[in-house]
Order: C-alpha cells, then structure tokens, then sequence
C-alpha cells in the first residue's frame, strides 16, 4: 500500500533520526559534566531537523498525490521537531549555570529519553515499511510505559529536591532541568501518539 519509495517517509525518517542525534549529544554530556562541550553540539540536530521539516512543509504544499494526509504529515513533522528544539532548549538552560548541575542525578531520566528516542525512529520506520497495526501497538506501549515511568520518576525527584539539603536557588534551577527532560520524554510520547493514530486511521 505504502511503498518505501515515496519521498514522505525518507523525510520522516531523518527527521527522526535528528531527533536521536540530538538526543545522543545529550547523553554523551552527561557522561562527563566536567568535559567542554562544542557551541554547536545540540544546535546541529536541530537545525538539520528544522530543514529537514522546511522540506516536508514545501513537499506537502507541492505534492498534488500522497499516500498520508497533508495534515498527518505536518502534524508528524511539527512532533518529531520539538524533540531536537527541546533538547537544545535544555542545553541552553544547563550551560548558564553548569556547576550546579553537577550535583544533580540525571541519569534515570537520560536513560529513558535514549529508549524513548529509539522507540520513535522505529515507529517512523513502520510508517515507511508498511504500517503494521500489531508492531506499531506494541511500540507505542512501550513507549507509554516508558513515559509512564518517567512521571513516577519526577515524584522521587522532587522528593530529593525539595529535601533541604540545596539551597533555594540550586534547587529551583535542578527543578527546572529535571522538569525540562520530562518535557522531552513526552515529546517523544505524543509522536508516538501522532504516529498510531496515523496508523489506525490508514489500517
């Protein structure tokens, strides 16, 4: 029905693939909070996402034929780029004050994001592949579950952070990071959702 050649998919797929970058770039800072990190290390997805959906956004409006509707697409498209614009948005926010930072634990919630960011790639894929009702279901649940745990996550954290033992500025900024990737994970949450109410509606 789909056919893996139409032009669609290969821009959705590499759109979702930027996300991942992005979001890769992300775990290799957290690697090493003490490592300098390159200007452009978390920009770069991103701006290569945001061309990658100029080109999807000129396709749609040029394309009289497409095998997805023109508002599925965009609306993939619009999902798939808040991940890398996010992502850079958390950069931006953790390079003001790095030192505090460090006292932070981010790895559960980077964890997460890393299997939540696969996830999306291989429901774009089955977009691409063919749309397979039973995968894509199973894929989307997982992806759930993993939004799922991320909320229970954040009530540890705010248990640790409003603990007492950081000062009411360190506080409210690990908040606010926290609170940033918890952002990211439901991004990836709603392509998910985008992707398996494209899926139902063209089974």
């Amino acid at each position: 029905m789909l056919g893996k050649q139409d032009k669609f998919f290969g821009l959705l797929v590499a759109s979702a693939e930027e996300a991942r970058s992005s979001v890769q770039a992300l775990v290799k800072f957290f690697s090493d909070l003490e490592k300098p990190v390159a200007p452009d290390a978390f920009a770069y997805p991103r701006r290569k996402d945001k061309q990658i959906k100029l080109e999807i956004s000129a396709a749609v409006y040029n394309t009289f034929v497409t095998v997805l509707e023109r508002e599925d697409i965009e609306e993939l498209s619009n999902a798939l780029y808040k991940i890398p614009k996010t992502v850079e948005k958390f950069s931006e926010r953790i390079m003001i004050a790095p030192q505090h930072a460090r006292s932070g634990n981010f790895a559960r919630q980077v964890q997460l994001l890393e299997q939540a960011t696969e996830l999306v790639v291989e429901l774009v894929k089955c977009l691409r592949d063919g749309m397979d009702l039973d995968r894509v279901k199973e894929l989307n649940d997982k992806l759930q579950f993993l939004e799922g745990e991320a909320d229970k996550h954040m009530m540890l954290v705010y248990k640790e952070i409003f603990s007492g033992k950081h000062e009411a500025l360190q506080a409210l900024y690990l908040k606010d990071l926290y609170e940033l990737l918890e952002k990211l994970i439901d991004r990836c949450r709603d392509a998910g959702n985008v992707i398996s109410h494209i899926v139902l509606k063209n089974s």
